[in-house]
C-alpha cells in the first residue's frame, strides 16, 4: 500500500536533470552522517548522528574523532567458535579510517555503543575522501528496524514509498550493508538531489563534485540476499511534520478567539460516546470519576469539543472585537488551545460549577454547591479505592532498577491500557548525559528525547509517531511546551479537528492529525528535587471518557513519584558515566603504530557494569624506534583504585619521557608514590624493547612474570627479580636484559588472567607458557586466543592483557654516523644524507632532509660537550635523530623574538609531518618523521 509521495510532480515542459527520474527500485532509509576532516576532527555531524549516537552536534563538532564512538569489533579468530567468545572494543571512526586506509570505500556492520552506554548494531558506509577535500565521510544506519520491519521501498519517478513485506521464512535477518555499482549517477539511476540533501553544507560546485567522488566510489546500498542489492537514499521522517509546522505562525486560538473571528460555534449534536474496554480491563476513568468526568464534557458550551479546561483568556487580534471577561458563574472558557490545568493555576473562587444540559442534572449553586462539586471526587470511596491503588501499583513497579530507560517503560507500561491508550516519556536531552543539572528553565530551544513509548495497538495506527530515541522541540505554544516550561498538568478535554494538526506535531508529526483528532491529551510535567526532567504525554480514544481534573491531580501525584525514580536512575547514570569516563580516559582504546613491533591489548573490568578497577597496560614509544611497554595493577577495586591508577600511569608516561633505564624508572616512581601520599599498593612491570639491537630491558615491582613465545612456539616464563610494589619502598629494583629473535611474542597480564580462586597463580602462568599462542598469529588474534583459554564470567578480578611481536627493524633500514662537535661537519652530514636517501631511493625526500638536518646539527654542534649522533631509519616513513650530551631540550620561540638565529625549529614544525625532543640517559635527542613518497 502506498503511504505517501515523497515527491512534487514536475511541471509540463521542464527540462530533465540526469539522475532526477529515478528508476527501479531503492531503500528509503534514515541516514546519520559524520564527516571527518584531515586533522581528524569531527566537520559534521547531523541530526539524524544525534538522534543514533546520542551526542549532540554541538558537542561533538571540532572535537577528535578518535574517543567519540566505542565500539565492539568481531572477533578475528580463525575458528568460528572463537568468534563469539569476546568482543574487542575499539573506536568506530578509528576503525573505519583503518579499514578505507587504503583509498577504498568500505560497507558493513560495525556496534557502537551509544551515549546511554546501550549497544547499537549500526550499517556503516565509509568514504575516505581525496584532495581537495580529505578526511574521512561515514554514514550511518540503525540496522535493528530494518532488520525487524525491513526497510521502507521507494518505487518509481516520484519515489512512492512502499512497506516491504518479510521473507517467508520471517525477517531480515541477512540485511546488509553494500555498495552500488559505480555510476549510478551518471547513468541516471538514482536521485541526485536527494543524496545531495544528505552531503555537507557547501556550494553546488563543491557539493556536486563530492557526489561524483562518491558516485565513482560506490553509493550505498542494502543487500537483502546474495542476488539483491538496494540503492539507499536518505529518508526524513519529521519532514511532513516540518512542512505542516512551516506555515505555523499563530498560537493555538481559545474559544474567545476563535468565536470573535469565525463567529459563534456550532451546537454539537451528540456527546462523547460511552467508555469501552480495553484488553480485557475497564477502559475509563476511574469508577467515581465517570460521573465528573461526563458531567465536565456535558457541561460545556456548545462548539468546545477541543477546548482546554479552565484556559484563560488572551488578548486578541486589534481587527476582532475583545472577548468578554467571564464572570464567575459563567460556564469556563474553552477553545482548541491548552490551557494549565485549573487545580494548579486558578484559584479556587475563579472556579465554576459547570452548566446545566440535557444530558446532565443542574449542579448545585453558590458556594455550598461549589464546594460539594469540588470535594466529591476526593470523598468517593471508590474512585479514592482505585487512586490508592494506581498509585501503589506505581510504587511497585516502577524504578525497580536504576536504569534510566527501563523505567520510563515501566511508569509506561503501568498507564496503558488502565489509565491511556497512549503514554511517552519525553526527557531533557541535556539531563541524560549531563552529571550537573542546568541552571537555566527549559524554553523553546531546549531538546527532549524520547525515551519510552507504550501504546494501546488495537487502539489506532500510531505508525508515524517518533520512535524511541529520537529528538524533539516543544515550543510553549503547545501543550507539552506548555507543561514543560511552567512545570504545570495541561489539559485538554477533547483535541478539535481545526488544531487537531498543531497538535499532531506537537506529539511527533503532522501524519496524525487524523489519529488524534477527537481524543482527550494530558501532558503531566516530571519534576523532581526542582528541577523538571521531563513530561509525560498521554492521550485517550474518543471512545472512552476524557480526561478531566481528577485524572490531572492523581496522575500529577503519580508523575511526581515517578520522577523520583527516574532522578534516581539520572544520578546512578551520572556517577557510573564519570567513574567510565575516568577509566577509559586512562586506557589506551587503539594500539599504538610504532615500527618493528606489533601491539595488541584487552581490558576487562571485574565488574562489566562498572567498567572500573585499577588495572592499566601503555606503549610508549621512545626515541631510536624503541617501545616501553607496561602493565600494572593498583590492589583493590573502584573508583578510588582508578583514580590512584591514573595518577600511576601519567607518572610512568612522564618518568618514561626521560628515557631511564627500566630499574631506575621503577625506583622514581616508588619514591614518588611516597610524596603523593597514596595509601594504595601497586604491581607493575616495564620492558624496554630495542628493534634495532634486538634486545628488551625488564623490570618488575612485584608483577606476575612475563612469558616469551619463541618463534617455534615454545612459552618461557621470564624469571625476573620480583621486588616489591609500588609504594612500599627501601626495596631495590633489578632489571634484566634479554636477547629476543624476530617473531618472538612477548605477553604481559595481570593476575586476574592467571590466578584462580582457590588455586595456585602457577597454574594460570603454565596454561599460559603451553602451546597456547601460535606465533603465525597476529597480536589481535593471540589476544582473543588467550582470554577464551584463560578467562571465565565467573573471575570478579580486573583483566589487562598486552601482547607484543617482535619484528624488528633490518640493518639495512637503519643508516647511523657519529659527527665531531665541529662546525664543519654540518657539511658533512649533509653529504651523508644525501647519499644514504640515494640508495634507499629516495631522492624526492632528499632537498627537504638535507635542510632539516643541517638545521639541527647546527644546534647539536653548539650545545654539545663531546658527542653528536646522526641516525636514519626507513620504515613505514622516514625516522631522523640528531643525538648530543646536552640535557638541555631546545625550545620553540615566537617568530617575532627570532633574530638571525634560532629558526631551525620553526623550520622542522613546518615542513615535518611530525617532530619532538626527548631527554635520555645521558644528554637528548631532536627527531622528525617525514612520509615516503607513494610508489
Amino acid at each position: 500500500m502506498v503511504a505517501e509521495s515523497n515527491s512534487t510532480p514536475r511541471p509540463a515542459g521542464a527540462e530533465a536533470v540526469p539522475g532526477d527520474h529515478p528508476t527501479g527500485v531503492a531503500a528509503l532509509v534514515r541516514l546519520a552522517l559524520v564527516l571527518v576532516d584531515r586533522a581528524g576532527r569531527i566537520a559534521q555531524w547531523s541530526r539524524a548522528a544525534e538522534e543514533l549516537f546520542g551526542h549532540r552536534a554541538e558537542v561533538a563538532h571540532d572535537r577528535p574523532a578518535s574517543g567519540l564512538l566505542p565500539a565492539l569489533e568481531p572477533l578475528a579468530a580463525p575458528d568460528p567458535a572463537a568468534g563469539s567468545a569476546v568482543r574487542r572494543r575499539c573506536d568506530a571512526l578509528d576503525t573505519l579510517a583503518a579499514l578505507t586506509a587504503d583509498g577504498r570505500p568500505w560497507a558493513g556492520q560495525l556496534a557502537v555503543i551509544d551515549r546511554e552506554e546501550h549497544l547499537r548494531d549500526v550499517f556503516w558506509w565509509a568514504w575516505p575522501l581525496p584532495d581537495p577535500f580529505g578526511g574521512l565521510l561515514a554514514l550511518a544506519a540503525d540496522a535493528r528496524p530494518l532488520r525487524t520491519a525491513g526497510p521502507r521501498l521507494a518505487l518509481g519517478e516520484r519515489l512512492l514509498p512502499f512497506a516491504a513485506a518479510p521473507p517467508a521464512r520471517g525477517g531480515f535477518h541477512r540485511l546488509g550493508a553494500a555498495l552500488t555499482p559505480p555510476g549510478r549517477l551518471r547513468a541516471g539511476l538514482l536521485s541526485a538531489d536527494r543524496l545531495a540533501g544528505l552531503l555537507p553544507a557547501g556550494s553546488a560546485d563543491r557539493r556536486a563534485l563530492l557526489l561524483d567522488v562518491l558516485d565513482r566510489a560506490g553509493l550505498p546500498a542494502l543487500r537483502l540476499d546474495p542476488a539483491t542489492v538496494l540503492p539507499v537514499l536518505p529518508a526524513d521522517p519529521q519532514a511532513a511534520a516540518a512542512h505542516a509546522a512551516a506555515g505555523l505562525g499563530r498560537r493555538y486560538p481559545t474559544a474567545q478567539q476563535r468565536a470573535a473571528r469565525v463567529g459563534p460555534p456550532p451546537q454539537p449534536e451528540q456527546s462523547a460516546p460511552p467508555a469501552r474496554t480495553v484488553r480485557g480491563r475497564p477502559s475509563g476513568p476511574l469508577p467515581a470519576q465517570r460521573e465528573t468526568a461526563e458531567r465536565s464534557v456535558a457541561a460545556q458550551p456548545s462548539g468546545a469539543a477541543g477546548a482546554p479546561v479552565g484556559a484563560p483568556p488572551t488578548t486578541p487580534a486589534p481587527t476582532a472585537p475583545a472577548p468578554a471577561v467571564p464572570s464567575a458563574t459563567a460556564p469556563p472558557p474553552t477553545g482548541g488551545g491548552a490551557a494549565i490545568e485549573p487545580a494548579a493555576a486558578e484559584p479556587p473562587a475563579r472556579r465554576r460549577p459547570p452548566r446545566r444540559t440535557d444530558r446532565t442534572p443542574a449542579a448545585p449553586t453558590g458556594a455550598e454547591g461549589a464546594q460539594s462539586g469540588r470535594l466529591s471526587p476526593f470523598l468517593t470511596n471508590g474512585q479514592a479505592g482505585e487512586q490508592l491503588a494506581l498509585l501503589n501499583e506505581v510504587g511497585g513497579k516502577v524504578g525497580t532498577t536504576l536504569d534510566l530507560g527501563f523505567t520510563a517503560h515501566e511508569l509506561c507500561q503501568v498507564l496503558v491500557p488502565r489509565v491511556a491508550d497512549f503514554a511517552c516519556v519525553d526527557l531533557v536531552d541535556g539531563l541524560i548525559s549531563e552529571s550537573e543539572l542546568p541552571a537555566a528553565r527549559p524554553d523553546d530551544d531546549t531538546m527532549l528525547r524520547r525515551v519510552a513509548l507504550v501504546y494501546n495497538e488495537t487502539g489506532g495506527a500510531w505508525d508515524h509517531v517518533l520512535s524511541e530515541g529520537s529528538l524533539v522541540s516543544m515550543p510553549r505554544r503547545t501543550p507539552p511546551g506548555m507543561a514543560l516550561q511552567l512545570n504545570q498538568p495541561v489539559l485538554v478535554p477533547v483535541i478539535s479537528a481545526d488544531v487537531a494538526v498543531d497538535y499532531a506535531i506537537a506529539l511527533g508529526g503532522a501524519q496524525l492529525a487524523p489519529v488524534v483528532s477527537g481524543r482527550s491529551m494530558l501532558v503531566v510535567p516530571l519534576s523532581a528535587r526542582g528541577t523538571v526532567l521531563g513530561i509525560l504525554k498521554l492521550l485517550r480514544l474518543p471512545d472512552r471518557a476524557p480526561f478531566d481534573e481528577s485524572d490531572a491531580a492523581t496522575l500529577k501525584e503519580l508523575a511526581v513519584r515517578a520522577a523520583l525514580s527516574l532522578d534516581n536512575a539520572r544520578l546512578h547514570r551520572a556517577e557510573a558515566r564519570v567513574a567510565t569516563t575516568l577509566q577509559r580516559s586512562m586506557i589506551p582504546t587503539r594500539p599504538p603504530q610504532i615500527p618493528g613491533v606489533q601491539i595488541a591489548h584487552r581490558y576487562l573490568p571485574g565488574d562489566p557494569k562498572a567498567e572500573v578497577g585499577g588495572d592499566w597496560f601503555d606503549a610508549i614509544q621512545l626515541p631510536g624506534s624503541r617501545v616501553a611497554l607496561v602493565v600494572g595493577d593498583v590492589m583493590g577495586h573502584g573508583l578510588h583504585s582508578a583514580a590512584a591508577m591514573g595518577r600511576f600511569r601519567t607518572a610512568m608516561q612522564t618518568l618514561a619521557a626521560l628515557d631511564l633505564p627500566p630499574g631506575q624508572l621503577l625506583r622514581h616512581l616508588d619514591n614518588l608514590a611516597h610524596k603523593l601520599g597514596d595509601d594504595h599498593l601497586a604491581t607493575c612491570l616495564y620492558a624496554v624493547y630495542d628493534p634495532i639491537n634486538r634486545t628488551c630491558e625488564l623490570a618488575s615491582a612485584g608483577h606476575v612474570p612475563p612469558v616469551l613465545v619463541h618463534p617455534d612456539g615454545s612459552g618461557e616464563l621470564l624469571e625476573i627479580p620480583a621486588g616489591a610494589p609500588i609504594g612500599v619502598g627501601g626495596v631495590p629494583f633489578v632489571a634484566k636484559t634479554i636477547d629476543v629473535s624476530d617473531g618472538s611474542m612477548l605477553v604481559l597480564c595481570t593476575d586476574g588472567l592467571v590466578e584462580v580462586r582457590g588455586g595456585d597463580i602457577g597454574a594460570g602462568l603454565a596454561a599460559l607458557c603451553g602451546n597456547l599462542i601460535d606465533p603465525l598469529q597476529s597480536p589481535e588474534q593471540a589476544c582473543d586466543v588467550v582470554l577464551k583459554r584463560l578467562h571465565s564470567d565467573d573471575r570478579k578480578d580486573d583483566v589487562a592483557l598486552l601482547v607484543a611481536r617482535f619484528d624488528g627493524v633490518a640493518p639495512s633500514e637503519v643508516a647511523t654516523w657519529d659527527l665531531r662537535v665541529d662546525h664543519r661537519e654540518v657539511r658533512r652530514a649533509r653529504s651523508l644524507v644525501r647519499e644514504q636517501l640515494a640508495g634507499w631511493h629516495l631522492e624526492a625526500l632528499s632537498d627537504i632532509t638535507e635542510l632539516l638536518v643541517s638545521e639541527l646539527v647546527t644546534n647539536a654542534v653548539r650545545v654539545a660537550r663531546d658527542r653528536v649522533q646522526l641516525q636514519l631509519i626507513r620504515v613505514d616513513k622516514l625516522l631522523v635523530e640528531v643525538s648530543d650530551d646536552n640535557h638541555n631540550l631546545p625550545s620553540l620561540e615566537p617568530a617575532e623574538q627570532l633574530g638571525e638565529t634560532g629558526r631551525g625549529l620553526t623550520l622542522v614544525t613546518k615542513l615535518a609531518e611530525r617532530w619532538g625532543t626527548a631527554r635520555k640517559a645521558v644528554g637528548k635527542v631532536v627527531w622528525f618523521e617525514l612520509p615516503l613518497p607513494h610508489g
